[in-house]
């Protein structure tokens, strides 16, 4: 019968096994001595054939003295040379195993048919002898693939991976937080980190080694990931990421993606965004594991290098070595870490010691009778122009256009009888958080982040509206377009009646995330609020949004009546800019935004002037300079503000405030917090302090 056998089960074979390469040619003709062929099986013959192993073929097994030679065995891909088998023998048919070549079977007299052929599930031999080793064959190079075959391709691949690393990790290490420090004097630096962390891998056993470097990648990327976030909130709030209090604004981020780029792009950005965030940790991870390993390694030559750069960095700092005014020694992100814990310090006790300052109040049990005694008998409105900052005014590109909207409306102030007094307030807030500039100028508190807001709001703080509320002299509205959805805060700032962006009647296009044009809101405000019969003055806050980021498209002034339900705007709104138009190009977004300041300061001096009397007066102002790409890098948090109103004896408690005459301050008029003004502006108009 013929069956498949391994080589361990060979009893008579004593030949080592051929070394790996090209099969055997099988010899054209019988050994001589032997009268039978090589296909030709004897009845002395007992020796199972060896099985063939993968990709290559077994030695030949010798043959007993006066036997012929047994044929060579085939090799996978040639043609297997059929078996004869002896008379009074059932042929058995030889079992082919993928890819390998067929052992030739062998004929024993007197078996009436052949056992199954061995497969790599059956059973072993009880005691089977060791293996003789094999050496690689061409099956095993084919498994290992390119590698083998390009060697030089593999090695440069494998230098380059490890320089793109080591290049990673030395950005991470010296990464700065803001757009203008990335110089490359600032890559040129020796980070004191790495020789550490170099030092400390070294002399890591395998296991620990890789946990500490894969740990250490991890930190690094999330480093990364915060300094990131430094760098837009630096660009866009002009401060750094909190990371205690700041991870609720991307809701309001996410909201305003939607409303300018609509529901699918905003989706886009926060899917890149979210993938940016986890490659960049799991590249870091990997590349500080790589690194790690490249070091134990070299361990020898790696303990040289960082020897002689540990000196080389001990050295500069000592000396004060720089180049082109920046240290060679950096420790750069020891400080970056020092710093944020410094904040989380500073904002865990800020929290405390702000609730104290704000249940102190120097109106707090003023009677209502002496609250405003100035002001009796006349309508109030405080309006916020979004992000009408000082660069509006005194920014060479911007200047020239807002500068002459403010000239021609003051002079329609003076022709209707109307006169204006201007300033500056330094704003809490700076490039966005609009609520924290509200709030600061309401409250008379410096309410500079998310936790001292949320304090605030959740107490009872006298607000500017609040103390008009107090004396029951004046009915309390809030015109809040931007508002668009629940808002708690209505309680606190003492508001009776809120119309928000759902309760204006408007059915036109927004424009961005603006959800309607200032002349509509205003227009909307005569004619709910103020133009109809009430029996008390009006206290009226309104916020206009017309010059919210990314301006684009920019409403257009309408003829009044022919503002109605808002729909002449769809016109003005698909004719306009898109924000791609605009948004990466500093230039022309400064264009754009000074455009959308003029807008919103003509549309409430026209309204002012049409619709207000002897008894308006207007408080209006900025509540926060624009983003750095538009008012520029490290420029001040001023805000204009300005006081208007046709009776003179308003204008006349004010004069020695030093400021400017008309809507536009001088460059040297006076500057104060804006947490100032609320209690400036109720002693002037007739409060009495009672804390």
């Amino acid at each position: 019968m013929s069956f498949n056998t391994s080589s361990r089960q060979l009893t008579n074979t004593d030949e080592e096994p051929l070394e790996a390469g090209p099969a055997p040619e099988p010899p054209a003709e019988p050994a001589p001595g032997d009268g039978k062929t090589g296909a030709e099986a004897t009845s002395r013959d007992r020796e199972a054939a060896p099985e063939a192993t993968s990709g290559e073929p077994e030695a030949p097994v010798a043959a007993p003295p006066g036997d012929t030679e047994a044929p060579p065995q085939a090799t996978s891909g040639e043609p297997e040379t059929p078996v004869a088998a002896p008379p009074g023998d059932t042929e058995a048919p030889p079992q082919a195993t993928s890819g390998e070549p067929e052992t030739p079977p062998e004929a024993t007299p007197g078996d009436a048919e052949a056992p199954p052929p061995a497969s790599d599930d059956s059973e072993a031999p009880a005691e089977p002898a060791p293996a003789p080793a094999a050496s690689p064959t061409r099956g095993w190079r084919r498994w290992r693939g390119w590698r083998d075959k390009y060697p030089v391709a593999a090695r440069t691949l494998a230098w380059t991976t490890t320089g793109l690393s080591a290049a990673l990790v030395l950005f991470a290490l010296l990464m700065p937080s803001k757009i203008d420090g990335f110089r490359p004097a600032e890559f040129a630096r020796i980070p004191v980190e790495a020789i550490f962390g170099a030092a400390v891998l070294i002399v890591l056993p395998r296991k620990p080694r890789i946990a500490v470097a894969a740990l250490a990648g991890l930190g690094l990327g999330a480093l990364t990931v915060l300094n990131f976030l430094d760098i837009g909130f630096n660009e866009y709030l002009g401060r750094g990421f909190n990371v205690v209090l700041d991870w609720t604004l991307f809701g309001d981020a996410q909201a305003y993606l939607q409303d300018t780029m609509g529901k699918k792009g905003a989706l886009g950005i926060v899917v890149v965004v979210v993938l940016i965030v986890l490659a960049v940790l799991a590249l870091m991870t990997l590349s500080v594991v790589r690194l790690g390993n490249l070091l134990a390694r070299h361990t020898e030559t790696a303990t040289r290098t960082t020897l002689v750069m540990a000196i080389v960095w001990v050295t500069c700092a000592a000396l004060g070595v720089q180049f082109t005014g920046v240290p060679i020694a950096s420790e750069h992100t020891t400080l970056v870490v020092q710093d944020r814990a410094e904040r989380v310090r500073n904002t865990i006790r800020d929290e405390a010691a702000f609730a104290k300052i704000a249940k102190k109040d120097a109106f707090a049990n003023t009677p209502p009778d002496q609250l405003l005694t100035g002001l009796r008998g006349k309508d109030m409105m405080i309006t916020f122009i979004e992000s009408y900052g000082r660069s509006a005014i005194e920014d060479p590109v911007m200047a020239p256009g807002v500068d002459a909207t403010l000239t021609a409306e003051n002079e329609k102030l003076t022709k209707a009888g109307f006169a204006a007094k201007s300033g500056w307030l330094t704003s809490a807030t700076y490039g966005g958080s609009s609520w924290l500039g509200h709030s600061t100028f309401m409250s008379g508190l410096w309410i500079n982040n998310q936790q001292r807001y949320r304090t605030v709001t959740a107490g009872d703080h006298l607000t500017l509206p609040g103390a008009f509320k107090k004396t029951g002299a004046w009915d309390t509205v809030g015109v809040m377009p931007g508002v668009q959805k629940a808002w708690p805060e209505q309680k606190f700032y003492d508001i009776d009646k809120l119309y928000d962006s759902h309760d204006l009647g408007y059915k036109g296009p927004k424009f961005s995330w603006s959800t309607m044009p200032d002349q509509y809101a205003l227009t909307a405000f005569e004619r709910l609020v103020h133009g109809k019969k009430h029996d008390k003055p009006l206290m009226s806050t309104i916020i206009l949004t017309s010059s919210h980021q990314p301006w684009a498209p920019i409403p257009k002034t309408v003829p009044q009546d022919q503002v109605g339900d808002g729909s002449i705007y769809d016109a003005i709104q698909k004719a306009g800019k898109k924000p791609a138009d605009i948004i990466t190009d500093s230039t022309k977004s400064k264009q754009e935004y000074g455009k959308s300041i003029q807008y919103s300061v003509t549309s409430l001096i026209d309204y002012l002037v049409k619709y207000g009397n002897k008894d308006t007066v207007l408080v209006f102002l900025g509540d926060h300079q624009p983003i750095a790409r538009v008012s520029g890098n490290n420029a001040s948090r001023d805000v204009p503000v300005s006081i208007v109103a046709k009776d003179p004896k308003v204008l006349d408690k004010i004069a020695d405030w030093g400021w400017t005459d008309g809507l536009q301050p001088q460059h040297d008029a006076p500057v104060w917090k804006m947490s100032a003004f609320r209690d400036r502006f109720l002693t002037v108009y007739g409060s009495t302090p009672k804390p």
